[in-house]
């Protein structure tokens, strides 16, 4: 990863972080629950900022068409995250893939060294 796309990134998320502060309040205090949610679940692939540009588009059109927020999320928000990450890698998926393949890598340098 290069500082310019450090800095390609940055700005892409602070762009987000205005469209989100553009939400009705109520719009706002979800998704900053969404948020913490699929940070703190550990949703390893959905934290690249897509699926949060992706909510936010969501959001904005269901503005748009006069809808309040628990309208689009239901009443249980942890069952819309659950839905958004039910397909997704979760960190420890991808760490213990992760270890597995070095570990593995490992034994066969191990072996072919050995014999």
């Amino acid at each position: 990863m290069s500082i310019q796309d450090i800095i390609e990134g940055k700005k892409k998320w602070r762009a987000q972080v205005a469209r989100v502060k553009a939400l009705p309040q109520d719009y706002q205090i979800v998704y900053k629950e969404i948020q913490k949610y699929l940070f703190k679940g550990g949703a390893g692939e959905l934290t690249d900022g897509t699926v949060f540009s992706e909510i936010v588009d969501l959001f904005e059109e269901s503005v748009t068409l006069g809808k309040g927020v628990l309208e689009v999320t239901g009443s249980d928000v942890s069952t819309f995250c659950n839905g958004l990450v039910k397909n997704s890698k979760t960190y420890t998926d991808i760490y213990q893939k992760s270890i597995g393949q070095e570990v593995t890598k490992s034994i066969k340098k191990f072996e072919k060294k050995n014999h």
